[in-house]
């Protein structure tokens, strides 16, 4: 039963990721056949993630009341609703009514699951569990550079809505496995809210720290396609599966790097990291021509940011707790999804203006300021210990 619940969690995390890559491989198309700017898949990533943040603050409270497993199916069968709804949508307009139940659905999800990991599970299968989220994201953008060659980009949004679907009632009818796992502390963890998770010294750093982290791979996530469209002359089918490439590199990162987790620890997985996607970098900052260096670069990004998202979620209970860990993982989602809404929105206007190509300094930027954060997060906790 430990391992079948085990099974079930990692095809949640591939639930996480189907719809992830979806929007930002699919928009070049997306916006053209809508008739709407480039920049206004910045105003659809605005209303997903306000219904992320939402769900995230909430997510506590709804874990406690309900258990992760209800909440973890109910969110399965809103991002599937959602992307059916994505797929039948003719108007931009529609796309932003789907959005709604699409966020609500994917930051309750992510907070209840991370923070179920982050308590019952070793750092190895935190790292593990979000390389299946990377299963979940490389799958959506072949998914959708097949539907953009051979059918539309609603097709694609179908095939991905369906795959939801079936995830959803396997989880469904395997509720009572959840039962294995069931322990006093994830039913008694007492529930903060935003004031008093902020007092707890070290925070606001942390949370600072995961905003610009997340606002950076979202970023790539939804520009990656458009800067290999606008900036290396790739046409858009080529270009939805180039951009997996990313998703590829994170997630083979994230499978090496559960080997030598336990080992390294937290910390230390960070700064490796960093080092690498930092070098991966390099490659962006190539002079335009041939579009391999590019591709070279987005593969070592991902592969740098492997370890970072799981690291900082799994320190968590570590650092402040495992009675606050529910709290302020929901808060960190949440801020979070703040970074993954406006970060990359700004990103689309600035683009707009001065060209695509800046897209490797926008990125130093944001990474510089999450390592100087966690850095700091890790040095304040350590005295406390």
């Amino acid at each position: 039963m430990y391992l079948l619940l085990l099974a079930l969690i990692y095809l949640a995390f591939i639930s996480l990721g189907l719809p992830d890559s979806l929007l930002g491989s699919g928009w070049p198309v997306i916006h053209n056949d809508l008739n709407v700017p480039t920049s206004f898949m910045g105003m659809i990533t605005m209303v997903i993630s306000g219904g992320t943040i939402v769900s995230s603050l909430l997510s506590n409270k709804l874990t406690r009341k309900f258990g992760t497993r209800i909440v973890t199916v109910i969110s399965v069968f809103l991002t599937a609703i959602a992307l059916l709804g994505f797929s039948f949508s003719n108007q931009f307009r529609m796309l932003m009514v789907f959005a709604v139940p699409y966020g609500l659905g994917a930051g309750a999800i992510d907070a209840a699951l991370n923070n179920y990991v982050a308590i019952h599970y070793t750092s190895k299968h935190m790292s593990w569990l979000h390389c299946f989220w990377g299963i979940g994201a490389i799958v959506s953008p072949f998914v959708m550079s097949w539907a953009l060659a051979n059918s539309t980009w609603n097709g694609g949004y179908r095939i991905i809505a369906f795959l939801q679907l079936g995830i959803g009632l396997l989880l469904l009818v395997t509720l009572p496995v959840w039962n294995v796992n069931r322990q006093e502390k994830e039913e008694s963890a007492k529930s903060i809210g935003l004031i008093d998770a902020l007092k707890i010294r070290g925070v606001p750093y942390l949370l600072i720290g995961f905003f610009a982290y997340c606002a950076a791979e979202a970023t790539v996530m939804c520009w990656a396609c458009t800067y290999m469209v606008e900036v290396r002359g790739i046409t858009a089918d080529r270009a939805a599966g180039f951009a997996s490439l990313f998703y590829i590199g994170l997630t083979v990162g994230r499978f090496l790097s559960g080997f030598i987790m336990n080992k390294l620890g937290d910390r230390k997985m960070i700064l490796l990291g960093t080092g690498t996607l930092f070098f991966g970098l390099i490659f962006l900052l190539f002079p335009a021509g041939s579009p391999i260096a590019s591709l070279v670069g987005f593969i070592i990004i991902g592969f740098g940011c492997a370890p970072i998202y799981p690291c900082i979620i799994h320190s968590t209970p570590v650092n402040f707790g495992a009675e606050n860990s529910g709290a302020i993982i929901g808060i960190q989602m949440a801020g979070a999804y703040v970074g993954s809404t406006f970060i990359p929105t700004l990103f689309g206007l600035l683009g707009n203006l001065t060209g695509f190509a800046i897209l490797p300094v926008y990125l130093i930027v944001f990474f510089v300021l999450m390592i100087s954060m966690t850095e700091l997060t890790f040095k304040i906790t350590e005295k406390k210990q």
